[in-house]
């Protein structure tokens, strides 16, 4: 396949390109200029977005609708405090690796048994295997049972060297952590979809059939995206993990899955960077409503209701007036097509 094909998730011009760098910059010069308390705040809308990033490869990019997807962002957080002896936290280089294994052979397990059923069937399977792993850490004493358990928190250290911070320093590097991985999960992902790979899954997201009529397993390039999707999800839960220093059964919930699901639909179905505007959304309209009313739950359904009603793309689907595009610098340039079967099998 020629190096010049972008997926159509990817941003078509270089104003898009320029619009995440300069969205990027802005996140990170948040705690120059912020109180703390939205650092932290700024902190959970970081985890959050990784995990409806690594949700999206199955939803957006694969056309695969999960609801145990949050099972592997609790895996990874309860991996975290099984490992972690009780006097002090392990380096971050010991932690993350050992509980993105854990969610990926989860995913593993998990994909290799639901990717046999399709549709409604397939929704239906990864919800039950969900609900079997919270009930796992919720009737049970693993992890503290239904009350949760504190754990001695992630440290910043490699090869003996530990990075000392004071209290108030903490929640700041904390946020850059999950900030710099979120940024190399975007990366990494657009990566993926510039590859066959990532055709491939788009492809069987457009029409699986034609996918295997011209030689494709399609079953294990789902397979691959799924634990792929898994392992990212247990970057999440790792960070959760490091964040809060606190596990409980509420992180591998079904509806942890679902409020992903509703941040990928806020930010855009279709696009790579839609999850991450879902997620900082759906953080900021959490914390707006919560401040107007008691009724927090009903003040989010009406709005991302609305916001699907009215912008059936999503929030990364507003566009400039055409009379502002015009002025720009360079025109953006004509949307790509669909990957069509004869373009993935001449690659």
């Amino acid at each position: 396949m020629g190096s010049k094909q972008v997926s159509s998730m990817l941003p078509e011009t270089k104003y898009g390109w320029m619009g995440l760098v300069l969205g990027a910059i802005a996140l990170a010069a948040l705690p120059l200029f912020a109180p703390p308390y939205y650092v932290e705040l700024g902190t959970y809308a970081v985890i959050a977005a990784m995990l409806a990033l690594s949700l999206q490869l199955l939803v957006g990019c694969t056309g695969l609708v999960s609801l145990g997807h949050g099972a592997f962002y609790g895996l990874a957080a309860y991996t975290v405090y099984l490992i972690t002896p009780e006097a002090k936290g392990l380096s971050i280089f010991i932690t993350l690796p050992v509980a993105v294994l854990v969610a990926g052979l989860a995913a593993l397990l998990v994909g290799a048994l639901s990717l046999r059923t399709r549709g409604f069937f397939f929704l239906m399977v990864t919800l039950a295997f969900g609900q079997m792993v919270f009930f796992l850490f919720h009737d049970t004493k693993i992890g503290g049972g239904a009350d949760g358990a504190f754990l001695a928190r992630p440290a910043l250290s490699f090869l003996g060297y530990e990075l000392t911070l004071t209290r108030r320093q903490r929640p700041i590097a904390i946020y850059y952590v999950g900030l710099a991985q979120m940024v190399l999960m975007y990366a990494g992902l657009a990566f993926l979809l510039r590859s066959l790979f990532g055709r491939v899954l788009e492809g069987i997201r457009v029409n699986e059939h034609r996918m295997q009529a011209i030689g494709y397993n399609t079953y294990r390039y789902k397979l691959a995206a799924f634990v792929i999707a898994g392992m990212l999800a247990g970057v999440a839960g790792h960070m959760w993990a490091m964040h809060r220093g606190f596990v409980n059964p509420e992180l591998v919930g079904w509806h942890r899955s679902a409020e992903a699901l509703l941040m990928i639909l806020l930010g855009g179905l279709h696009t790579l960077h839609g999850p991450i505007l879902g997620a900082l959304a759906y953080t900021g309209l959490g914390e707006l409503a919560q401040s107007l009313t008691e009724r927090k739950l009903l003040v989010e359904g009406l709005v991302i209701l609305a916001v699907v009603l009215v912008l059936p793309k999503g929030l990364s689907g507003l566009r400039l007036p055409r009379d502002w595009r015009r002025k720009l610098p360079f025109a953006p340039e004509k949307p790509l097509p669909e990957p069509s079967a004869e373009s993935l099998r001449h690659g």
